[in-house]
């Protein structure tokens, strides 16, 4: 039976290498992240497999179309896992990271239609510490998307031309729900300039989220943008009217060295379907620093300051600190570490107020204490 299968799959390869060698191309890609952890809280420790830290595990389909006249027809499917446990992920979407279709002109620009990034991720983030190190280095409770927590579904996106280094992106998603014009819709625009050792972004994100029944309050948060609840520093806030993300972000590279800061503001939404009642918003400040230690061998430190405040008044300081150590291309090890404190008080799902809990990154980990300590270690392989 075994060897049945084997021989199908290499048919089924033959196959599609046949078509991408006729229409163009159709590349197969996809990246396997698995580490082993460390957190520590002043409520305990515990060890646990982590998967997805640097990056999240996924393989996808991407393909190109030579139309003619500068024209091409483009497609991106793109399916995310655990390889831990085999299980999908994204809700247990098959093709939930990404899932569109588009047009491509060097001179006029690309339109994208499908479940999508939202274009400050696609122009900020990479300017960002946790665009080498991870969840890890995540903005706490990842309140400002930067660890792309959030696809948007049903969108729209347009990418200009590069202008002399700059490049600007919007998109616009609808939710189409009956009788509830711009209920759960989302739009979004970024704007990016690289010239030299110098790279600067912008961008700004919109959700709302769905109404609930009338006279009802909201229990959770849909809409055509995902969810960005990671733990217990945002899960109040899922019953949001709508949330508004500014971020922006600069990198300097000299030689060796790269040093990098970065400001996002979230604001988190309420009306009369939300469980909390006065708006709470997050201001985020970021340094850091990478160095180039050898040609295999890549560390960074970096330092997050977020303050709440609104709906209520929590302060939390993070430190990241990490390394990379490339075996090839495509295969590398990892190391990171980092320690969260908290303060202050922050709002619970249930619309209660408890001290802040401390929650590193984006993993959602708790110990009810107000510290945390995560060290991870693992291995990376793109394919």
């Amino acid at each position: 039976m075994q060897k049945k299968k084997s021989v199908a799959v290499v048919l089924a390869s033959t196959a599609l290498a046949g078509v991408a060698h006729a229409e163009s191309s159709v590349t197969l890609y996809g990246l396997i992240d698995a580490g082993f952890g460390y957190v520590n809280t002043n409520q305990g420790s515990r060890y646990a497999m982590m998967n997805g830290n640097l990056n999240g595990d996924r393989w996808g389909l991407k393909g190109v179309e030579d139309l003619g006249g500068g024209l091409a027809a483009i497609f991106q499917i793109e399916n995310g896992f655990n390889v831990g446990t085999g299980t999908l992920g994204q809700g247990g979407r098959e093709f939930g990271r990404q899932s569109w279709v588009g047009i491509t002109s060097a001179s006029v620009g690309t339109l994208k239609l499908g479940r999508q990034y939202d274009p400050m991720v696609d122009k900020v983030q990479g300017l960002t510490l946790e665009s080498v190190l991870g969840s890890p280095a995540t903005t706490p409770g990842d309140v400002d998307n930067n660890d792309n927590s959030a696809r948007i579904s049903n969108a729209i996106k347009y990418v200009s031309p590069l202008f002399g280094g700059i490049q600007f992106e919007g998109l616009y998603a609808l939710n189409g729900v009956a009788g509830q014009p711009g209920s759960g819709n989302t739009y979004s625009a970024a704007a990016s300039y690289t010239g030299g050792p110098l790279s600067i972004a912008a961008g700004y994100l919109h959700g709302s989220n769905t109404a609930a029944a009338p006279g009802q309050l909201r229990t959770n948060w849909s809409g055509t943008m995902d969810s960005i609840f990671d733990g217990p520093i945002s899960n109040g806030y899922q019953t949001a009217a709508s949330i508004g993300i500014a971020h922006a972000a600069a990198r300097y590279q000299l030689s060796a060295l790269t040093l990098g800061a970065v400001y996002s503001y979230s604001a988190f939404n309420a009306d009369a379907q939300s469980t909390f009642k006065s708006q709470e918003h997050f201001n985020s400040g970021k340094v850091y620093a990478l160095y180039q230690i050898t040609p295999s061998v890549l560390g960074g430190i970096g330092y997050i300051y977020t303050r709440a405040g609104g709906d209520t008044s929590a302060t939390y300081n993070q430190v990241t600190g990490g390394v990379t150590y490339a075996l090839s291309k495509r295969t590398d090890f990892y190391a990171v570490a980092a320690y969260q404190h908290a303060s202050g008080t922050q709002r619970t799902v249930a619309g209660g107020l408890v001290d802040a809990v401390a929650s590193v990154g984006s993993y959602g980990l708790t110990g009810n204490g107000n510290s945390q300590t995560l060290v991870v270690v693992g291995m990376r392989h793109r394919f």
